[in-house]
């Protein structure tokens, strides 16, 4: 049998083939050259300088923050979860082998610990081999007396200005967004779910700041300078109660707080 000649719409199905190939290459290219700030706030195309003072006029802006993470300061390291405000602060602070809680309203401060914490602080008089005691029977009954109560920090006391940094909003937020050295825009990632870039101090030595590139470009995830601990920062703008104890919940110290406190 003689095979008979292409009809004329073969011609026409090879061509589909080359075609095909010529959009689909075309969609290709297109897509690597799809615009990274797409659906953002815009903030990825400034200058490293200006996405560090959008972060920190957003921030100062803003009516509340939980900074959560680790801080090691003055040679002593503290695991922070906070919830701040511009009238106080609540949350939790893990230094050394303590735990407490602290709670300011206003000018009011407070701290909460367990027995254990106050027999520490209270049994250190900073002589003897390592400034430890062994606490009394009066430490011991002073500390259950206090266990889980709210103590308030009279203003005068050495320690006051210390814990307060750690509900104020502003003096907290101040001392940890600075970056150190020349900036530069590092890589964009995402921080629980939420698209940032990175903006870094001298290559990341000075510190490296994630903000946020959706909706307002609050910063997200500090890593401090010097290995000085890694925050996050978040829930901002969201309100939460804050109010003073009650009576029956606080317990008058009478004195300082012991000098080994934190």
């Amino acid at each position: 049998m003689t095979a008979l000649p292409p009809g004329p719409a073969a011609p026409a199905r090879r061509a589909v083939l080359p075609f095909a190939l010529c959009a689909a290459l075309a969609a290709a290219l297109a897509g690597c050259g799809e615009d990274p700030d797409a659906g953002t706030n815009g903030v990825g195309k400034l200058e490293a300088t200006a996405i560090e003072k959008r972060a920190k006029t957003a921030a100062g802006e803003a009516a509340a923050v939980r900074v959560a993470g680790t801080l090691v300061s003055k040679g002593g390291t503290y695991k922070l979860n906070m919830r701040l405000k511009k009238t106080g602060g609540v949350g939790s602070v893990t230094s050394k082998n303590s735990t407490f809680e602290l709670l300011r309203v206003e000018d009011a401060l407070y701290l909460k610990a367990d027995a254990g914490f106050w027999v520490h602080a209270g049994s250190d008089d900073g002589e003897g081999e390592g400034g430890d005691v062994e606490p009394g029977e009066d430490d011991q009954a002073a500390a259950e007396k206090l266990d889980d109560k709210y103590v308030k920090v009279p203003e005068d006391d050495p320690a006051y200005k210390q814990l307060r940094g750690f509900t104020d909003m502003n003096v907290l937020l101040d001392g940890l967004l600075g970056l150190h050295g020349k900036l530069s825009k590092g890589d964009r990632s995402t921080i629980g779910g939420i698209r940032t870039i990175k903006i870094m101090g001298d290559g990341g030595n000075g510190g490296t700041l994630a903000v946020s590139l959706q909706g307002t470009p609050y910063p997200l995830q500090l890593d401090r300078a010097g290995d000085a601990g890694v925050l996050t920062l978040g829930e901002w703008g969201r309100d939460f109660p804050l109010e003073a104890p009650a009576k029956e919940e606080t317990v008058d110290y009478g004195r300082q707080l012991p000098r080994d406190s934190p």
